[in-house]
């Protein structure tokens, strides 16, 4: 997508909203981070699509041995991994002082207080791990209201949802015509 027609730049901090969410530290107490990371990927496709934002979830790798990775999921999704040593707050703070010229808007997801005091200070918008949860479900919601709403047919039977001519061949099959 062109980056004028972006509404904005989300980043997320991916453990922040791991061991913020409920669903998702279930997930990663019963199941195992990878899990967690998975199901926060899922449910980010969807509401980065509705919303057009380009969004960007980032994981430390600062315990880990390993270089930075970037994992392309979709058009507007992808995932960091950051260098070994180096924060997911760090990361952050630095794409949004790398975008504060060329961007109008960037949001920045994460309940760090430290953190957003810092994306602030770079005029970035601070979204807590919470409201970006209640904006997601708001958006499902809406997708799924949207989606009804064409799906619906004008009365209850199915040959009524079907165009005149294919209705008028299926009569014609039903008859025996060919």
């Amino acid at each position: 997508m062109p980056p004028s027609s972006l509404s904005a730049v989300l980043l997320v901090d991916g453990y922040n909203i791991i061991g913020t969410w409920h669903c998702l530290k279930k997930t990663r107490d019963h199941v195992g981070l990878e899990a967690a990371r998975g199901e926060l990927i899922e449910t980010l496709i969807s509401y980065t699509a509705f919303e057009g934002y380009e969004t960007q979830i980032v994981f430390d790798a600062q315990y880990q041995n390993s270089s930075s990775n970037k994992e392309v999921i979709t058009e507007l999704l992808s995932v960091h991994y950051t260098d070994f040593g180096q924060t997911a707050d760090t990361y952050i703070e630095k794409t949004c002082a790398s975008l504060r010229s060329s961007l109008s808007r960037v949001i920045v997801a994460t309940s760090d207080r430290a953190q957003q005091l810092m994306i602030l200070g770079y005029g970035a918008e601070w979204l807590s791990a919470q409201k970006l949860c209640w904006e997601v479900e708001a958006t499902v919601c809406r997708s799924r209201q949207k989606y009804q709403t064409k799906k619906q047919s004008k009365t209850r039977f199915l040959a009524n949802s079907i165009d005149p001519k294919a209705r008028q061949r299926l009569a014609q099959l039903r008859m025996g015509v060919n």
